[in-house]
């Protein structure tokens, strides 16, 4: 997979409706109005979270992919994670200073991080040279952004 071709819809889940019997169809409230997101067998949903309506989350999608002319667009959910209040969550690749590479956001990392992987395990290595999922609230005002984590997925 690779991850730097991947966007987020941020929303709040409306409803769902089958789309298939290993596979559904769940409507976000978005920013920008309303999008259609799939989730099938294939979809991670990080922390095998229960997805409700009114819950927050944000669908990570392939932005090569070809999509249909309808509205609300229709995506093809490779990520779903479910968000806190107020919480943020980006998906880039991160150095060895664990800056971004596109100087959107640097990590310091503290204990209370939690580091895994997207199956729920521990991580033990170097976060640094991978892509990561960063849950996190506030940023400073510097450049690049700095926070500190609450939680990080490793994508290996």
């Amino acid at each position: 997979m690779e991850y730097g071709n991947l966007v987020s819809a941020v929303g709040v889940v409306m409803n769902f409706t089958g789309s298939g019997c290993c596979s559904q169809m769940v409507t976000l409230r978005v920013q920008e109005g309303i999008v259609n997101i799939v989730i099938d067998q294939e979809t991670e949903v990080i922390d095998c979270r229960q997805l409700r309506p009114g819950t927050r989350v944000a669908a990570f999608y392939d932005k090569t992919l070809p999509v249909s002319m309808i509205y609300p667009p229709q995506y093809r959910a490779v990520i779903i994670a479910v968000l806190g209040k107020n919480e943020q969550i980006d998906l880039k690749y991160f150095d060895s200073d664990l800056i971004a590479r596109d100087h959107s956001l640097q990590l310091n990392q503290a204990r209370s991080t939690e580091i895994e992987t997207v199956n729920g395990q521990n991580f033990f290595c170097d976060i640094g040279n991978r892509y990561l999922l960063v849950y996190y609230t506030v940023t400073t005002r510097s450049v690049p952004p700095q926070t500190t984590p609450r939680k990080i997925v490793v994508l290996c």
